[in-house]
């Protein structure tokens, strides 16, 4: 098979990697893909989707895997399919789950999926009101898409008021914040859990545990997400039975009564209260850093996993996952997230120690080559993976290999998957 993947981060560099390992793909496609990309395949630099159709016609290529929300969004599997190309990922209808937080919450009532009480307004006074008949903390959400900054948890009524402002007044978000979502806090536990639908079937991956805050101990400002780990303990067969029954079933049967099929990834933001599911909101793609840590629990190969759900066939797959944990620790450059940081050459010592050799590797998401030299130059710039028989093994040798990545200003927590532990 020839395979192309949308995308730049360490998702796209992670699903990558799975399909390089595939015997089945023969040429791997990334576009626009990164500095370190070129490793496992080919960079194609076509950023307008219908000549990136083009090219996946003229290039004979057989299936083309999205990563990121905002093509999603914008519509690029609606323009592969007027071409009749195969392509794993939602259509722009279906990717209003993620692309609109009210019509997601909106949905949720509708389909009698629970989830937190919340109103949805453009009203400053209304947004007010309602602030005052909640306790405290006050989620507030920016309807469009923000890079997964667009929640603040206010501690106080105060501050989801002035949050509530700067979104109404475009001063945030931009456009995106144009409207907002007030939610009562809910308290629980959080989880993240994944669900590869082809429309009417679905596959539900292992539960994993992202780690959003910047610091250890869950302190400092909301990020894209500084580690992961899967599968967690924090799950038992009777949660994974409440989703499945509570969340996937109505919301497939959902989308189909909507007109708009869900096709690709359903990620759902979950809290666990009092061992009920509650959704928090949905994602139609994988995150970040999560896919990192799910693709290697994949025994079933990717190739089969992805084509199957692009084609409306995922009854006649029966996918295995290895019996093993993962553990991704970020590295994030020294500014992040506050701003840009200065370019830094990234430095990895040899790997002499055959365990960790075979049970860790990188999967680098903010990089660019340079004079054949890899640089540090996004926001978060790769995460360190592990894997092994259980969290603490997987962790440690996550680790360890952090202590053998290098580059100016380094940044990253020291306690991922500390939950767990």
């Amino acid at each position: 098979m020839n395979i192309m993947v949308i995308g730049s981060g360490g998702r796209e560099y992670a699903i990558g990697r799975a399909l390089s390992q595939d015997a089945a793909v023969e040429k791997l496609y990334f576009a626009p893909g990164n500095g370190a990309t070129p490793a496992l395949g080919e960079n194609v630099d076509i950023k307008e989707y219908d000549a990136l159709a083009e090219f996946a016609k003229d290039q004979a290529i057989d299936l083309t895997i999205v990563g990121p929300e905002a093509p999603l969004t914008e519509g690029i599997v609606d323009v592969f399919k007027a071409r009749e190309l195969t392509i794993f990922g939602p259509s722009k209808a279906a990717a209003q789950l993620e692309g609109s937080k009210v019509y997601m919450k909106n949905f949720l009532a509708k389909y009698g999926i629970p989830t937190a009480s919340y109103i949805e307004t453009d009203h400053i006074d209304t947004a007010f009101k309602f602030i005052d008949t909640l306790g405290t903390p006050v989620v507030v959400k920016a309807d469009g898409l923000c890079a997964g900054k667009g929640v603040i948890i206010a501690p106080t009524h105060d501050e989801a008021k002035k949050a509530a402002s700067e979104m109404l007044s475009g001063k945030a978000f931009g456009e995106a914040g144009k409207k907002v979502i007030i939610e009562e806090f809910l308290d629980g536990y959080e989880l993240s859990m994944f669900a590869i639908c082809d429309g009417e079937d679905y596959i539900l991956l292992p539960a994993a545990q992202d780690h959003k805050r910047l610091e250890d101990g869950d302190q400092g400002p909301n990020t894209g997400g500084m580690g992961a780990y899967a599968p967690t303990p924090l799950v038992n067969d009777e949660i994974y039975e409440k989703v499945k029954a509570s969340v996937i079933r109505p919301t497939l049967d959902g989308m189909q009564a909507e007109g708009a099929p869900f096709e690709g990834v359903l990620f759902i933001g979950l809290m666990i209260v009092n061992g009920e599911p509650l959704t928090l909101e949905f994602n139609v793609r994988f995150g970040d850093p999560e896919c990192e840590i799910l693709m290697p629990l994949l025994a079933t190969p990717a190739s089969e996993l992805f084509y199957k759900a692009a084609t409306k066939q995922l009854d006649t797959l029966k996918v295995q996952f290895k019996d093993e944990y993962a553990v991704g620790v970020v590295m994030a450059s020294r500014d992040y997230p506050y701003k840009s940081s200065e370019p830094a050459e990234i430095v990895v010592d040899e790997i002499v120690h055959t365990e960790l050799a075979e049970h860790s590797h990188i999967a680098y998401a903010g990089v660019s080559e340079m004079d054949g030299k890899l640089f540090a130059t996004g926001g978060r710039v790769l995460v360190c993976v592990g894997t092994g028989e259980s969290i603490r093994q997987a962790r440690d040798r996550a680790y360890a290999l952090c202590g053998q990545v290098h580059f100016a200003g380094k940044k990253l927590r020291t306690d991922i998957a500390y939950q767990a532990l």
